[in-house]
């Protein structure tokens, strides 16, 4: 079986934590696919480690490039393992064991690495997963236009709940049962943010986050899902 993370956050001074986290030999051989949505720190951190250290074969980026010292490490560990990243188009499925998932953005080019963000559509089985990385409503309105399918079971939140994603028009069209956003406890941008809230509230959308929860998990068996906590009832923004 093969494994693809969705971006990581590690900084400089925690970066062994990773590899901590990762305690399983067979699993870090099984790390296939690092999939990072876009080079912000938050989600870009530790990819330099995963690349060196792990056996990771295939890397795919936002095609957005920031200068900064975190980005430049993630490059020098492409070079050094000398792997060369996935073209990021649009409409190109992989698989994941009995699963695929499906580019669906970035759509054009922004000036931004937030709406730059990777998006992509898992299914497994008739189970299906939305991941969304930073894009904001922008990027949303982009990728609605394309006339993708967008709708989800799991809605992974994009940018960690914050009022500039997360339009009305995006929710209608994903329908999710389920959404997690991922956030850390009593951040300082108030993530996530009321309006989101509210909006998922009114759709009757069951919500976890990290803020409250810790680590959120979900299982698929391509039928039904199987989470590691009950939803959170607070709807507090952060």
């Amino acid at each position: 079986s093969n494994f693809t993370i969705i971006d990581c956050n590690m900084d400089d001074t925690n970066k062994e934590q990773i590899t901590a986290e990762i305690k399983n030999e067979s699993l870090r051989k099984a790390i296939h696919r690092f999939i990072s949505t876009h080079p912000d720190e938050d989600h870009y951190g530790g990819l330099d480690v995963i690349i060196t250290k792990f056996n990771c074969k295939k890397v795919l980026l936002s095609p957005f490039y920031k200068d900064t010292a975190t980005v430049s490490d993630v490059y020098s560990a492409l070079k050094y393992k000398n792997i060369e990243p996935t073209e990021i188009i649009v409409g190109n499925t992989y698989s994941l064991g009995d699963a695929s998932f499906e580019i669906l953005g970035p759509v054009q080019e922004y000036d931004n690495a937030n709406d730059s963000s990777i998006c992509i559509k898992l299914s497994h089985g008739s189970n299906t997963f939305l991941f969304m990385g930073d894009a904001t409503e922008v990027a949303e309105a982009d990728i609605l236009a394309s006339g993708i399918d967008l709708h989800a079971d799991v809605y992974k939140v994009s940018h960690h709940g914050s009022y500039t994603s997360l339009s009305d028009a995006l929710l209608q069209a994903v329908k999710p049962t389920y959404a997690v956003i991922s956030c850390g406890e009593n951040n300082s941008y108030g993530h996530p943010h009321a309006g989101p809230l509210n909006r998922m509230r009114q759709m009757g959308i069951q919500l976890y986050r990290t803020d409250e929860q810790g680590t959120v998990i979900v299982t698929s068996d391509g039928n039904s899902l199987t989470w590691n906590c009950s939803p959170s009832d607070t709807w507090q923004a952060g």
